[in-house]
């Protein structure tokens, strides 16, 4: 029988507002999810399945297809790997938890309205979802004329396993988003033909540009308590970073243990390093003084940023625990003359249960 949910997601902004890149949003309270979730059934067998504030059945279809229309995170669906997307106990940095390459659809707090599909079979799983653009670049207000303004987003999910009786998971990811986008190669020509005193990408935008790309997303159990994981993500780079954040190309690899060995077999320690670079178009407008909405100081001694991130998650009692978590830059920005910066953490987390030890689907 198929299912219909509803899910509404209410989170307070006073609590995570300092997260935010716009300190002009505030505190007030905001809806950051509800959608309307329908599960058809094309099979009989059913498979367990985890519950989590996505999706409540315990059971699933071993064949199905899912519907979500409303207010979600494209980031929910898309580029999720089990070991390294869970900033609440796991990695921290943009760039590991997500590809930095890929520039998903969201608005300034890092949520849209679309509409996503998901076809599950035993072996493989294929999604795609349709979801609203920002207005401008890193913007609060999104642009509901679809006609002019939306992002395309496709994965293709398989379980190949390089050791038998290991789960393991491929995902092969493209996005296309259409917006109001500034082109740097035009901010270029602007200023040096004296067009703009400064280079100025907002200044060049025009509505439909494209922005394209893709992404690899793999995990793989080596033994009970060891995973690895790595990320490769590409974008086209020659219009603005639009949502996301400013990386157009980049690469990773970590991995966690837990740690039975020591007699915490519900604590996880963790360790990942990504590489990150901008497109030639992207490095040359920063070098001449133009300012993304993130990045930007007047010039630029390129050289890729490279992350080292480790953590340790101490499980407290019951869904109670502390991480501890470090994070050494090299090049912060892309810049030799900045850095290398040394960004130490803490968090502390709640939750009815701890159950972070598991592969996604």
């Amino acid at each position: 029988m198929a299912t219909v949910l509803v899910t509404l997601w209410a989170l307070l902004g006073s609590l995570i507002s300092t997260w935010f890149r716009n300190p002009t949003l505030g505190s007030a309270p905001y809806v950051a999810r509800v959608m309307l979730h329908y599960t058809l059934p094309l099979s009989r067998e059913t498979t367990e399945a985890t519950q989590n504030p996505l999706s409540l059945a315990t059971t699933v279809p071993g064949r199905q297809l899912e519907f979500r229309l409303g207010k979600m995170s494209t980031a929910d669906f898309f580029d999720v790997n089990s070991v390294g997307s869970d900033s609440h106990l796991q990695f921290m940095n943009w760039t590991v938890v997500n590809n930095g390459a890929y520039d998903y659809a969201a608005d300034t707090r890092g949520y849209t309205y679309g509409l996503l599909a998901e076809f599950y079979n035993p072996g493989w799983a294929l999604r795609f979802g349709e979801m609203l653009m920002p207005k401008v670049a890193n913007g609060i207000e999104l642009d509901w004329n679809i006609a002019r303004a939306h992002a395309e987003n496709i994965e293709f999910e398989f379980y190949p396993s390089l050791r038998r009786q290991r789960a393991g998971v491929v995902r092969l990811l493209s996005f296309v988003n259409h917006a109001n986008m500034g082109s740097y190669r035009e901010a270029i020509n602007g200023f040096l033909g004296g067009q703009d005193p400064v280079p100025d990408v907002t200044a060049h935008r025009k509505q439909g540009r494209v922005k394209y790309g893709f992404g690899l997303n793999a995990e793989q159990e080596l033994t009970q308590d060891l995973r690895v994981f790595g990320r490769l993500g590409w974008n086209g780079g020659a219009n603005e970073s639009f949502a996301y954040t400013e990386v157009d190309r980049t690469a990773l690899f970590g991995g966690d243990y837990r740690g039975r060995l020591w007699k915490r077999s519900k604590d996880t320690l963790g360790a990942a390093f990504v590489i990150n670079g901008i497109s030639g178009d992207h490095r040359r407008y920063l070098a001449l003084g133009g300012l993304g909405f993130l990045l930007g100081d007047g010039a630029l001694n390129y050289a890729t940023e490279r992350i080292f991130e480790g953590y340790y998650t101490l499980h407290v009692w019951r869904g109670i625990s502390f991480a501890f978590d470090v994070q050494q830059i090299s090049n912060p920005g892309y810049n030799q003359d900045r850095g290398p910066v040394l960004v130490p953490g803490f968090r502390i987390h709640i939750e009815d249960s701890l159950n972070a030890w598991r592969v996604s689907r």
